[in-house]
């Protein structure tokens, strides 16, 4: 324990906060790793461009091109994320045996094994994505298509994905969230926004007719607001889904990058938590549209966590990740994001929540203010610090000579 956490310890009991609790409880808290940042969401099923409105821009050298190199690459991550992860995939990293080929309706819990076998050789829980894009079926429409042939492929790759769930929650022993995401819509102003929408609540009502312990497998719904190729009508928004899970008993899942901008995700979670057991967050950061960039501890992504923790949610709230920069350092874009969740969580755990709700209750407004903006200053890096020392990781800036030594004996030998 240095001088410097004992004098924040210090610090934050005079004003009711216990640093000790705050490291326990985030020491506590799993966050998902999305394995897509590592090789820009190509997966391993097949090559080609990504469609369906997804795009990773940029060429920094040393992209995963195989499944061992991309678990090599959540190796290195994990090894500078403090605490215990879960690793959330999408179904197009199937891993097949040479010679061997599933397509997407077809997928099987053995295209999965050897995920499985990594995660449990590192205690790690997994989550999962039906892959709903870069696909010839995905074109036009997926579970919404006037094509009954097609969307009943698509159909069929729910299900799929939620019998690999099962597989994975009873292999790991811990739930498995498969959340489904479309990029159903049109560009233009479409003639009939109805007959889309009962086409995909009757694709969504097919897929969890499939036998499954609702236990051990939670399914989510993600909307979005509008993507490239859907600026005038998306399929899934979110009072599609918001109401098809209160119907449904499934869980609606928030993308902060999935809304309009000047909308804050941070406000709805207390709305939803009055209504719904658990949460699922997919936590980005959209720069003027939803442009998954690295998450930075900024604004929105502090109020994310203060709400989650005053609400004493962390353990209703699943929180995933979900950018993908091809720009930048694929590792170093993992471990950045995923830390800075944390030190908001952290933020969040080092507010004394209970003492600004009064203030607020009492209407002493201008001295809420006050400790809003002087609890900015506080020393909670020395709090982080220590959490890190704890759990082995480097604190500070130190991490970051392990992804440059990575990237010059690894990552640049792959061209």
């Amino acid at each position: 324990m240095s001088k410097r956490y004992e004098e924040a310890k210090e610090q934050y009991a005079k004003i009711g906060v216990d640093t000790e609790l705050a490291i326990k409880k985030l020491e506590a808290a799993s966050i998902s790793m999305h394995c897509w940042q590592g090789d820009d969401i190509a997966g391993f099923d097949r090559d080609g461009a990504l469609t369906g409105g997804i795009q990773a821009t940029g060429n920094y050298p040393g992209k995963a091109r195989t499944p061992q190199e991309l678990m090599a690459d959540i190796d290195e991550a994990l090894s500078l994320i403090p605490g215990k992860h879960r690793l959330n995939l999408h179904a197009n990293y199937a891993i097949f045996e040479e010679g061997e080929f599933a397509d997407r309706d077809k997928l099987e819990p053995r295209h999965f094994k050897k995920w499985v076998e990594f995660a449990k050789e590192r205690g790690l829980g997994l989550d999962f994505n039906p892959t709903y894009f870069s696909h010839p079926n995905a074109e036009t429409f997926t579970l919404s298509s006037p094509d009954e042939e097609i969307r009943k492929f698509w159909i069929d790759h729910g299900k799929a994905c939620i019998r690999i769930a099962q597989y994975f929650a009873e292999e790991l022993n811990t739930y498995s969230l498969v959340n489904i995401w479309i990029p159903d819509g049109y560009k233009d102003v479409p003639a009939d926004r109805m007959a889309p929408r009962a086409r995909l609540k009757d694709s969504l009502d097919q897929i969890l007719a499939v036998d499954f312990d609702h236990d051990k497998v939670f399914v989510s719904v993600e909307s979005k607001v509008f993507g490239i190729g859907m600026e005038s009508y998306t399929v899934g928004s979110h009072e599609f889904y918001m109401n098809y899970a209160a119907q449904n008993d499934v869980l609606c899942l928030l993308d902060n990058g999935h809304f309009h901008p000047t909308e804050q995700v941070a406000d709805k979670i207390s709305a939803m938590l009055l209504f719904y057991d658990r949460l699922a967050l997919h936590v980005t950061r959209g720069v003027r549209w939803d442009s998954d960039h690295v998450v930075r501890l900024n604004d929105e992504v502090s109020e994310i966590a203060k709400e989650i923790v005053a609400a004493d949610a962390l353990h209703r709230v699943m929180i995933g990740l979900d950018f993908f920069d091809a720009s930048i350092n694929r590792v170093f874009a993992w471990v950045v994001g995923m830390r800075n969740m944390q030190k908001a969580l952290m933020l969040a755990l080092l507010t004394p929540n209970g003492k600004l709700a009064k203030l607020q209750d009492e209407g002493r407004l201008t001295e809420l203010m006050m400790w809003q903006e002087e609890l900015k200053l506080y020393p909670f890096g020395d709090v982080w610090n220590e959490f890190c020392e704890r759990n082995n990781v480097p604190a500070k800036e130190d991490w970051f000579q392990e992804i440059a030594r990575y990237e010059a004996d690894v990552l640049t030998a792959r061209g």
